[in-house]
Parts: structure tokens; C-alpha cells; sequence
């Protein structure tokens, strides 16, 4: 059964990004001359897994895919969140909604359909990609990421999350706050108690009990899904992370 993808592009460009391009959204930043959101948009495509596409983000979006057979546009709202709700509504999904970020064009259809299969191998509510710190560092060298050691291995996260719609309304605050502090590891184990905590500072803390506690907190069940694609979380945040993204796009062509 296939899915149906929300592509998340309404990220204004007021961060690290706004000194290597004065586009206004981020979704819109040229990448190898053409806008960053396109080549998510088009590894969407290309999956054989997706079914359909909606992008919400900016009316500029609106044109680049009026008359697109599998994907749609909409206008964004105040957060990602709302973002996601705003997809959602408007794709009307009967089951798991991939919800992907306009950051990652690096992506590709193969690894979002091998995402996608892995998941299927386990009934969840929510799935989240992790990639190994050497699997990423084997494929590019020199990236920076954020990185959380567990007992299991050191994991970095991907961008995309695959899911049953009606978390988003159930788990709202939750879920705006660990987006808030998504790239600190510290924080976001607070959510869990001080016991994760502890257990995240001397290398204790397995992946096993970081999903039973979330399923306790947030009455779903979710789990993390071990890639070997790191282009997954390869997202551009600051102007190293371009140049290093446009530096593999030249290697692939």
C-alpha cells in the first residue's frame, strides 16, 4: 500500500542560511540553480512507495506545481506543526502520512521507499529514521551533525517521520516542544525524566527504553527506524551545509 507525503516548505529564511541567499523562504534557496524543495519533491515522485505529494509552503510553490499529476500545493500556516495539520487536512489520508522537510535534496527515491519498507516490518504509530555517525560520516566526510550516543550506537536523525494522522492534534504540545529542541539532546531527554537523562550521560540509554517511555508519555507508540541512507538527514541549515550538499550534487552528475 502506498502513502501519501506532506513536503513541509513555509521556513522562513531569518537564520545562518540568510548569508548565503536573500530568498525569503528556505524552500526557495537555489541549489545548483534550482529550488532545494524541488529535488525532495522530486524524489517524491519518483517513489514508488508515495502515492501523493501536497506542498505546503509559500504561494511562490503555487505555479512550479499547478498541473503536477501527483502533487499538490497549499498555503502554509504560523508553525510546523500547524503545518503539518494544514497537509494533512488536505490530503485526507486513510492511514500513515510521510511528512518531509524541504531541506534534505539530497534525497532520493530509494531511500525513501526503503524507509518506507522498513516500516511496514513493525506496527507503530509514528517512525523515525536514525542513521548511524559512521554510516553519515562514511558517505560525507567533514558533515556536522548532531549526534546522540546510546548504548546501542551513536545515532543521528533523519528528516522526514512517518505517521498516523491523528497524533499531530493528540500530541500538539509535545511535539512543538520537541521540534524546539530538536538539536539538543540534553533538553529533549528532560521530556523523559531525569532517569534518561542520567542514563544519556554515562552511554546507559538504549533506544528500547527511549521508545517504551515515549509510548508511556504519549500514548503511541513509536519507533526508530535504522537507515543506511544518510542522505535522509542531510538537511541544509547553514551555509557550510550548502556548499557541502552543491559539492555532492556536482559528484553525482
Amino acid at each position: 500500500m502506498k502513502v501519501e507525503a506532506v513536503v513541509l516548505a513555509g521556513a522562513r529564511n531569518d537564520g545562518k542560511l540568510k548569508e548565503a541567499s536573500a530568498c525569503e523562504f528556505e524552500a526557495l534557496i537555489p541549489v545548483g540553480n534550482r529550488p532545494m524543495v524541488e529535488y525532495v519533491t522530486d524524489a517524491l515522485e519518483a517513489a514508488d512507495s508515495v502515492k501523493r505529494t501536497v506542498v505546503v509552503g509559500p504561494h511562490e510553490l503555487a505555479a512550479a506545481y499547478e498541473g503536477a499529476p501527483t502533487i499538490d500545493w497549499v498555503e502554509f500556516g504560523s508553525s510546523m506543526v500547524e503545518n503539518i495539520q494544514i497537509g494533512i487536512e488536505r490530503l485526507d489520508p486513510e492511514g500513515h502520512v510521510l511528512i518531509v522537510t524541504s531541506d534534505i535534496p539530497l534525497i532520493t527515491a530509494e531511500a525513501i521507499d526503503d524507509f518506507v519498507a522498513r516500516c511496514r516490518e513493525t506496527n507503530a504509530d509514528i517512525y523515525y529514521p536514525i542513521v548511524r555517525q559512521e554510516v553519515n560520516e562514511k558517505a560525507f566526510p567533514g558533515v556536522k551533525r548532531t549526534y546522540v550516543r546510546l548504548k546501542d550506537g551513536v545515532y543521528t536523525g533523519g528528516n522526514l517521520a512517518l505517521l498516523e494522522p491523528e497524533i499531530v492534534p493528540a500530541c500538539r504540545g509535545m511535539i512543538e516542544r520537541a521540534v524546539s529542541m530538536r538539536k539538543k539532546p540534553l533538553k529533549l531527554s528532560r521530556m523523559l525524566g531525569f532517569k534518561f537523562i542520567f542514563k544519556l550521560l554515562f552511554n546507559r540509554l538504549t533506544l528500547a527504553e527511549i521508545e517504551e517511555r515515549v509510548h508511556r508519555i504519549l500514548g503511541f507508540r513509536g519507533v526508530g527506524v535504522e537507515s543506511p541512507f544518510p542522505e535522509v538527514g542531510i538537511d541544509i541549515d547553514k551555509p557550510e551545509d550548502l556548499e557541502l550538499v552543491e559539492r555532492a550534487l556536482k559528484q553525482l552528475t
